[in-house]
């Protein structure tokens, strides 16, 4: 591993977009109450900025900015608008001047062409009208935020970029909208804006999962120069989804420093709030999902139990406790005798190979059906295992005293 001890950390910003871009793909609605508590419970994990909603998409989102604007006391209010003066005037109306307003530039000839009907000169026209119109309106945080990016040329993103910095752009967002680069491919278009925009310009990633790829994608962005990842809980987004937040907290908490960053994350609460958005939308847990995932601290296999029981170290390198998590061993098939003889010693019990080999026939073997039990599930079967094997002994105590 090499080590980066001798360069200064960066501090890298964490933009949340669950509210947004994770809202809007479909079975993800919220009303304003649900995003207000939601949005409180994010800013408890300790992200810099929280983004509400798009304020002209609907009085829905209109609503809950006002609502979260009021409320946040750590985190910084964001919205998305178009690059129409008409948006820009409500998010001011929703959620203030002092928010972060992000103003959607089109970065590619593919949207140019087939979604806007516009030619390049007019799509940089908007922009510097645009951030003309917010400056004026006296909005001084103002976000470029440029769609399809990773689809864009250079010739056409440097002019675009170069005009919305001068206009009083404060930070860049490049979003690989379609998840189609890989990340050598995103690291080298990040590296390059970097080296078109001042130092104390906010140069942002908004990755996409479609190749699975998002977070490696931002990653690599970050190490290209990027100050600023934006992130969803679980993932959640638009088709595949987006940068998942808690799996860039477990990177950023194990590798922070080999990637000389670090973060105002807070990973115990990640949880919680990924509880409260299951409950908003309905979403199920699935089991191989990283951090979140129902399996992604619990194991069955014996070969890993074993090294387990001795020492969790031993398969376990992201600790479930740092993420409001607990470690389950699961007891099934696949498991083994071993896990029914530590049992035995955690309760002072001698191994008595009859006993154990019929719990492990009787309960564990026979799970064809891959189901398991949990520790102390097991623990209960061998206190009522012994306590019936007790009973006789009892009774025929009893009648000695009786015959007496």
């Amino acid at each position: 591993m090499t080590s980066n001890s001798h360069v200064p950390a960066r501090r890298l910003r964490v933009f949340d977009s669950t509210l947004r871009d994770g809202e809007q793909a479909p079975g993800n609605a919220m009303n304003p109450e649900q995003k207000l508590e939601l949005a409180l419970a994010i800013e408890a994990t300790g992200v810099d900025t929280i983004e509400s909603g798009f304020p002209s998409s609907s009085p829905s989102d209109f609503e809950a900015t006002k609502l979260i604007a009021q409320a946040l006391t750590t985190a910084k209010v964001a919205t998305l608008n178009r690059a129409v003066r008409e948006d820009i005037e409500l998010a001011a109306e929703a959620g203030g001047i002092d928010h972060q307003v992000q103003i959607m530039a089109t970065g590619s000839d593919v949207h140019l062409e087939h979604k806007r009907g516009l030619t390049r000169v007019e799509g940089l026209k908007e922009i510097i009208d645009s951030i003309k119109f917010a400056r004026e309106l006296g909005f001084t945080d103002i976000t470029l935020g440029i769609e399809d990016a990773s689809r864009g040329s250079d010739d056409m993103l440097r002019p675009l970029i170069e005009a919305g910095v001068e206009e009083g752009a404060r930070t860049v967002a490049l979003a690989d909208t379609t998840g189609c680069l890989i990340p050598a491919e995103f690291g080298a278009q990040v590296a390059r804006v970097r080296s078109w925009i001042p130092d104390d310009v906010i140069l942002s990633t908004h990755c996409h999962q479609d190749l699975g790829l998002s977070l490696a994608n931002a990653l690599a962005g970050v190490e290209a120069g990027a100050d600023e990842v934006q992130a969803t809980l679980a993932g959640i987004g638009e088709r595949a989804g987006n940068t998942p937040l808690e799996e860039l907290a477990a990177v950023l908490l194990y590798k922070g420093e080999q990637l000389g960053m670090t973060s105002r994350l807070n990973t115990e609460k990640l949880y919680d709030a990924y509880l409260i958005l299951s409950r908003i939308i309905g979403m199920s847990t699935p089991r191989n999902k990283a951090v979140f995932g129902d399996n992604a601290f619990a194991t069955q296999a014996g070969i890993h139990q074993a090294g387990m029981l001795r020492n969790p170290v031993t398969y376990e390198y992201v600790e479930p406790h740092l993420f409001g998590r607990e470690r389950g061993i699961l007891i099934g098939r696949h498991s083994g005798r071993n896990v029914i003889r530590n049992m035995f010693d955690q309760m002072g019990l001698g191994v008595e190979r009859e006993l154990l080999d019929e719990i492990y026939d009787t309960y564990i073997a026979g799970r064809k059906d891959g189901t398991c039990i949990e520790l102390g599930e097991l623990r209960e079967i061998i206190t009522g295992r012994l306590r019936r094997a007790a009973e006789p002994v009892a009774d025929q105590a009893e009648l000695a005293v009786a015959a007496r």
